[in-house]
């Protein structure tokens, strides 16, 4: 029962000492959530529209039975996200980083 005890107690201080890093954390902006949440959505954005602009460049110049519009979206979609992943990925490496 000590050894429950301790444990909760250890879970309890350290949930405490993260919380009063993160409120005192320098540089801390509310608004870096937004910012992220706009470089994903740009991250996904910018290489499914080159995507399509090239795409349908290819479709007007090369007229036939293959649709490069689309396979070019679909394969700007797939860049985007994995792209976006990527930041996600470093993003949550960063916390996890700061909380160790």
């Amino acid at each position: 029962m000590a050894e429950q005890d301790n444990d909760f107690r250890r879970k309890v201080s350290n949930n405490e000492q993260r919380k009063l890093r993160a409120r005192s954390g320098k540089g801390h902006n509310p608004l870096r959530g937004f910012a992220m949440f706009g470089l994903i959505g740009w991250s996904v954005a910018v290489p499914t529209l080159l995507g399509v602009t090239v795409g349908l460049a290819l479709d007007h110049r090369h007229a036939g039975g293959r649709s490069w519009t689309l396979s070019l979206l679909i394969a700007g979609l797939l860049l985007g996200c994995w792209n976006a992943w990527y930041w996600v990925q470093k993003e949550s490496d960063k916390i996890n980083k700061e909380n160790k």
